[in-house]
């Protein structure tokens, strides 16, 4: 590509509302273009980039047995109403009715088409296992688009499905896509650690998410050096102390003005936050076919937590219900630990009428006295004695409050939200929290879709089962944005030569020098001709410090510069990005050179 005829043009700056350095630096760079909030077009450079990336993934799950297909973008309602994903708690998909008045979806993910897919392929156990995956653009109603390509809402993914007899084969290409995963974020210059995660709207038992370490994530991590643990704070769980044993007191009511808060109310009291019970109250909404049974529940007997019995919702309705959380004071509620307790598809704070309709006080709630509400505490604060708590009564709480004799809660659970510092759950050793990018997921779907949708198939016996399946998903504007992020330096982007747009930067020093710029000609030339991927820039009226900035900009692996000062000195001057030395190289050597170096670079 000459850059006298290039589709794009560099900027000096960033526009203003561009905070991380990948999205500043693919705007600047000419790599990106915004066309609207979370919409960007992919200029020539992103296009070249996104095709080696994809290349790449093709490659790796090809390599594990992968079969690539293209499904559709837009789906009918009918299959996302069956499973009970077709609700006002996924506001991020995007619903319309076409001219015959069918309900229609822009899709974010495919599981309801490959159940159906698998539903009309697959009758036999003969048939099984099978992996399909595609490379799609997509698009979710991101009510927070921000970061550039970090958190977009058209984008392409690489999803991936396997279809098995049992859990036993699930396992395994579970085990595939996790290292198919790790063969292809390395091979991208990215390397990522895994953690546990939610399963959130996909369903399922079990959800890792591949996470790139850098400030400029989103996700915050609970790491163990220790033992290896490692989670998303979303479901991380931590070693919670040993609540005092003591004696319980009678309730005792009193008087605390002005004491809305934890911090005011232990102040006033002279006592730690940990001897106080925090209140928040939430609005759930319950879906996907369940729905918390308040007063009932079965004990774990492995872990001594009670969890929800759940009721029948219909497919594509939902209920709402109000929902008291109680921890204790010095912890903060997790919102996904009380979501998934809870058995419900999302929270919304409650506002000050909904709480007081349920006969609790804003600021002085507690589960005491409390009609109509789902009451989740979490585990250590249901086994702490005598905590103080709110009266339901404004500027007064109670003394003495206990779990299980002056209230009865629905859920008890861990709902607690984990931080740096706590003990890992595993071997006690101190959590370190880190900030990442999450550039993948997988998860064990099991039968969740399979049954809905009868996706069945005969084992060996002619007994009807359902297909146990799996989902796996990598972004690939997403995995761009990340290489940024982790190869920039204050000059522009560092590309590693795998993912790179182009390889070599030949830039030409030509004026009132015809002799260079037909060198320059040349050169191009043998190195497109040798298979070496060049980006020449031929233009005219920058000056040479315009040019090399651009190039560093830019970020390719190599530049090449050819002027008449470098042809009277033996050659072109030749520098890698990443390292500040040029040196000259003999024309007739420059091939075997450019290629020893991309070989060092990658």
């Amino acid at each position: 590509m000459r850059l006298s005829h290039a589709f794009f043009q560099t900027l000096r700056d960033a526009p203003a509302d561009a905070e991380l350095a990948s999205h500043k630096l693919l705007l600047r760079a000419g790599f990106i273009q915004p066309l609207g909030a979370g919409i960007y077009s992919y200029l020539p450079l992103a296009r070249r980039s996104m095709d080696k990336i994809e290349a790449i993934i093709r490659q790796e799950m090809n390599a594990i047995g992968g079969q690539e297909i293209t499904m559709p973008v837009v789906h009918p309602a009918d299959l996302w109403q069956q499973t009970g994903r077709w609700d006002s708690a996924y506001p991020e998909l995007v619903h319309w009715k076409d001219r015959a008045e069918r309900d229609m979806t822009l899709a974010m993910t495919h599981e309801e088409v490959v159940a159906d897919l698998a539903k009309r392929q697959i009758s036999s156990w003969r048939q099984l296992p099978q992996l399909v995956y595609h490379l799609q653009t997509k698009f979710r109603d991101e009510p927070r688009a921000r970061g550039g390509l970090i958190r977009v809402r058209e984008f392409t993914m690489k999803d991936s499905y396997s279809l098995d007899a049992d859990e036993a084969g699930l396992d395994q290409q579970f085990e595939a896509h996790r290292s198919a995963y790790h063969a292809i974020f390395r091979r991208c210059g990215v390397p990522a650690v895994e953690v546990s995660a939610d399963v959130g709207m996909m369903g399922g038992s079990k959800s890792v998410e591949f996470m790139a370490l850098t400030p400029a994530g989103e996700d915050t991590l609970l790491l163990c050096d220790q033992c290896g643990y490692a989670a998303n704070r979303e479901v991380a769980a931590f070693r919670k102390p040993a609540p005092p044993a003591e004696a319980l007191l009678p309730v005792e009511k009193i008087a605390t003005p002005h004491c809305k808060t934890i911090a005011e109310l232990a102040a006033f009291l002279n006592i730690p936050a940990s001897r106080t019970a925090k209140a928040v109250f939430f609005v759930a909404d319950a879906a996907e076919g369940r729905q918390a049974k308040a007063g009932k529940g079965e004990q774990n007997a492995a872990s001594g937590v009670s969890s929800p019995e759940f009721l029948p919702v219909p497919p594509g309705s939902s209920s709402t219900r109000l929902l008291f959380a109680i921890t204790r004071g010095d912890m903060e509620v997790n919102e996904t630990k009380l979501r998934q307790a809870a058995g419900a598809t999302a929270l919304r704070p409650a506002t000050e009428e909904e709480i007081r309709a349920a006969g609790a006080e804003p600021g002085y709630g507690s589960a005491v006295g409390v009609r109509g509400a789902l009451v989740v505490v979490d585990e250590l604060a249901a086994a702490s004695p005598n905590l103080v708590a709110g009266a339901n009564e404004e500027g007064y709480h109670l003394l003495n409050v206990n779990s299980g004799r002056d209230f009865t809660p629905d859920i008890v659970a861990d709902i607690t939200a984990a931080r740096g510092g706590e003990p890992c759950p595993t071997c006690g050793s101190p959590l370190h929290a880190e900030r990442g990018v999450e550039v993948g997921n997988i998860f064990k779907l099991g039968t969740r879709y399979s049954v809905v949708l009868g996706a069945l198939y005969d084992d060996p016996q002619g007994v009807k089962r359902p297909i146990v399946m799996g989902s796996y998903g990598i972004g690939v504007g997403r995995l761009l944005a990340t290489a940024a992020e982790l190869h920039h330096d204050q000059f522009g982007l560092c590309w590693p030569a795998s993912i790179a747009p182009f390889q070599v930067h030949l830039v030409l020093l030509a004026k009132k020098a015809p002799q260079a710029e037909a060198a320059a000609d040349r050169l191009y030339d043998e190195l497109w001709g040798a298979g070496v991927e060049v980006l020449y820039d031929d233009r005219e009226e920058p000056s040479p410090g315009v040019k090399f900035a651009d190039a560093d900009l830019i970020g390719l692996p190599l530049r090449i510069t050819i002027s008449a000062r470098s042809l009277e000195q033996g050659g072109v001057e030749l520098k890698r990005r990443d390292q500040a030395e040029r040196r000259i190289v003999p024309l007739a050597e420059l091939l075997a050179t450019v290629r020893q170096e991309l070989t060092s670079s990658a």
